[in-house]
């Protein structure tokens, strides 16, 4: 099985690879249904303030969100997607074209620069359909999930498709600051969102594949459950609670997690978290990985952040009438 090797990780001096995996040649499972006991469908409020940013002990790195906003506490699951396509095919927001599940995307800004992609106004794939490594399925009506991967963080999708998916609901992906200040917390530089130790209990990377394919009884290695890692005993494996400062599951481990942000002169969009493909160094909070924004991957999904609405302060007039201030 080949890696492909899409972006380089800048830690200090140091040139470090990430890796993504294409889909390998396996069809539609079914394998055991895992309840966590974690809701996927849950948030969390992040604060407004300051927080340590990157790998290095210095005030350069002391970053600075001014405004309250609320992230998913697991990523996106393949029921939660699956419900999603099916309502947005209803209302007529995606639509199915050469075995794709494809929506529209406004364009960008294209500068010239070189390796640069242009990328117009038009409908941009969102799901595969068919391929070897989807967990969803499309009869030509409705879209179904494999049994057992309904809680499985949903893999396969694109930038395009999971910004798609996030702006359906009025929501919106994180941008890179948003989800490091999710992962990591305001009081220390921890590596890892649960502090600066990694064990195989506390996340589903390269060295607990082989506990983990005991759990869910395959032979390769695979997701797991949102919210796996809470603690809990499965069967002989023991997890560790390993939670991010503000409650988040899988913040590293299990599936790279695509961002909002572009970056001047590049086509390519960035990705958080690490995988289950990976060595525990692509998991620390700093690294990075990155991709073009439609192509898709076996270890790849998302999360999506919401801003706080504020409540308008509200005064009685003479009437009796509450009115806007």
């Amino acid at each position: 099985m080949r890696r492909i090797l899409i972006i380089t990780l800048a830690i200090a001096s140091l040139m470090l690879w990430g890796c993504v995996r294409q889909p390998e040649k396996w069809t539609h499972e079914e394998i055991k249904y895992i309840d966590t006991g974690v809701d996927p469908n849950t948030w969390v409020l992040i604060p407004a303030g300051e927080f340590f940013g990157g790998q290095f002990r210095n005030l350069r790195h002391l970053r600075k969100l001014n405004y309250d906003y609320e992230i998913m506490v697991t990523d996106v699951t393949n029921a939660q997607y699956a419900k999603y396509l099916n309502e947005a095919l209803a209302a007529g927001k995606i639509k199915i074209e050469n075995h794709q599940v494809k929506g529209f995307y406004p364009g960008e800004e294209y500068t010239g620069f070189r390796h640069e992609r242009k990328i117009g106004p038009g409908y941009y794939l969102y799901y595969p359909l068919g391929e070897h490594g989807t967990r969803i399925k499309f009869d030509g009506k409705t879209f179904t999930v494999d049994k057992g991967f309904e809680n499985h963080p949903v893999t396969m999708v694109t930038w395009f498709g999971a910004r798609g998916y996030c702006l359906y609901y009025g929501w919106r992906l994180p941008t890179e600051a948003e989800w490091e200040k999710a992962a990591r917390g305001t009081e220390d530089f921890r590596a890892y969102p649960w502090g600066n130790e990694i064990t195989p209990h506390h996340a589903n990377y390269d060295l607990s594949n082989k506990e983990i394919r005991k759990v869910l009884g395959v032979n390769h290695g695979i997701t797991t459950p949102v919210g796996f890692f809470n603690g809990k005993k499965y069967g002989e494996f023991q997890t560790v609670n390993a939670v991010s400062p503000y409650g988040l599951y899988d913040m590293a481990g299990n599936v790279w997690q695509w961002v909002a942000d572009k970056h001047e002169r590049m086509t390519d969009r960035f990705m958080k978290g690490g995988s289950w493909m990976d060595y525990d160094i692509y998991l620390r909070i700093w690294a990075y990985n990155s991709a073009l924004p439609y192509n898709y991957y076996i270890n790849v999904g998302f999360r999506c952040v919401r801003d706080v609405k504020k409540e308008t302060p509200q005064e009685e007039n003479p009437s009796g009438e509450n009115v806007e201030k």
